[in-house]
């Protein structure tokens, strides 16, 4: 049986600048956590809109069968950086289903907000 969709999409992305939280578990981020949860590695391509310029892309992820990778925009380096304080969206196409599901930890202030959403499937 086959888990997810193809295309799934992210309408929403922003990586605050700054952070009270130290090191990487506490420091804000934006993250797609993926589940392959099927017999073969998946390939995902991500592509990250704008509202001002040309979409950032692709960056190339894999996540091996039956397992869940967790993607920070952070740590997306190449082919660019993701900006800081920008509005983004983000579209994710895998070559096999995969699940999307979108968080972000903004710990700009003590009192933490954390959000989390499924994605939305596209294809």
């Amino acid at each position: 049986m086959e888990v997810g969709k193809r295309v799934w999409a992210i309408a929403e992305g922003y990586i605050p600048g700054g952070s009270t939280g130290r090191g990487p578990a506490l420091s804000s981020h934006e993250t797609a956590c993926i589940l392959n949860a099927g017999d073969r590695d998946a390939q995902v391509r991500i592509t990250v809109f704008f509202t001002d310029r040309e979409p950032a892309g692709p960056y190339l992820v894999s996540v091996p069968k039956r397992r869940t990778r967790h993607v920070r925009f952070n740590d997306l380096r190449d082919p660019e950086p993701i900006p800081h304080d920008t509005d983004f969206a983000s579209l994710l196409e895998s070559d096999v289903p995969v699940v999307v599901q979108h968080t972000r930890l903004d710990s700009r202030q003590a009192e933490l907000a954390l959000i989390t959403t499924v994605a939305f499937p596209v294809a």
